[in-house]
């Protein structure tokens, strides 16, 4: 079914689709409509090209690459704003599974990319996460691809 090793601590790989493109969801079983909103479900992408470059108008060099992305999704139009770009799947992949890791022991933070604060999101987050609310992100740059 999928090529994917086990993901990290709480994450689910959600689809792989036949072009290699994977998404891994976060604890889907508390983003249900019950405990916590679907629509906030984290949602980490593996594509090969920027997402927008489907959208007409875009005419990016980067969009016609073999180059793959890793976004991670806080909610459908939120998502962490730092570009990460690998030279192929393997090493989007292997990258995804590290900011994965971190979200779950709670060293992402997404306070800092709402431009509307979401308090309630934010403390379920910090609850299901190892993040002790401090809003502070103990990532390194070391560990973030800025290309």
């Amino acid at each position: 079914m999928s090529d994917l090793p086990e993901p990290p601590s709480g994450w689910t790989v959600w689809n792989v689709d036949p072009d290699g493109r994977a998404v891994l969801a976060y604890r889907p079983d508390v983003f249900n409509t019950t405990d916590h909103p679907p629509e906030c479900l984290p949602t980490l992408y593996v594509s090969q090209g920027r997402r927008n470059h489907r959208r007409p108008g875009v005419d990016r060099p980067e969009a016609a690459t073999g180059d793959w992305f890793v976004r991670l999704y806080f909610e459908p139009d939120v998502s962490l704003d730092e570009t990460m770009r690998y030279p192929d799947r393997d090493a989007a992949i292997d990258a995804a599974y590290a900011l994965a890791a971190d979200f779950h022991a709670g060293d992402v933070d997404p306070r800092d990319v709402y431009q509307v604060p979401r308090p309630d999101y934010f403390d379920a987050l910090d609850e299901l996460t190892g993040d002790d609310g401090s809003g502070d992100d103990a990532r390194s740059d070391d560990a973030r691809s800025d290309g």
